[in-house]
């Protein structure tokens, strides 16, 4: 699972540390329809503070991100937007956006404006489907904890 302290976010295996939470998680059926069995579905916990982000980013596979306390404010754009939100020129990042969102340097990033987006605010009980590819930027409002499922 991920805890963000101050914006710092570490990486955990829940399952190992709390196998307890594990076993109140539930897989969706809709990710039972993909090419891959049940075991290769990637699960996450994200818990947070508020103000937790995570930057505009893009993931290789279809999630669905389930809120469980709290809200997040969620900006999403197509991948056919991919051009005006300059993506990290080196491998390592490229799935991620050099703007800062709720602050972007024009300047720089001039076509960034002109991307045309989709915004929510998920609430508790409340799953958003991000398909393969699509772009998505999340900010926590108040404390929060989520959970996602990747799959192919």
């Amino acid at each position: 699972f991920f805890i963000s302290c101050e914006k710092l976010i570490q990486l955990h295996s829940f399952s190992a540390q709390i196998p307890e939470l594990r076993q109140d998680i539930h897989i969706p059926d809709y990710c039972c329809l993909g090419d891959k069995d049940e075991d290769e579905i990637t699960i996450n916990a994200w818990f947070g503070p508020t103000g937790t982000v995570s930057p505009l980013h893009q993931d290789p596979q279809h999630n669905f991100l389930t809120q469980v306390v709290g809200q997040k404010y969620i900006r999403l754009y197509s991948p056919e937007e991919t051009p005006k939100l300059y993506p990290h020129p080196t491998h390592l990042l490229h799935n991620t956006s050099q703007v800062d969102v709720e602050n972007p340097d024009l300047e720089n990033y001039p076509e960034f404006e002109l991307g045309h987006f989709q915004e929510c605010i998920l609430n508790p009980g409340e799953v958003l489907f991000i398909p393969v590819k699509y772009w998505h930027y999340v900010r926590s409002l108040n404390i929060s904890f989520s959970v996602s499922f990747w799959w192919s």
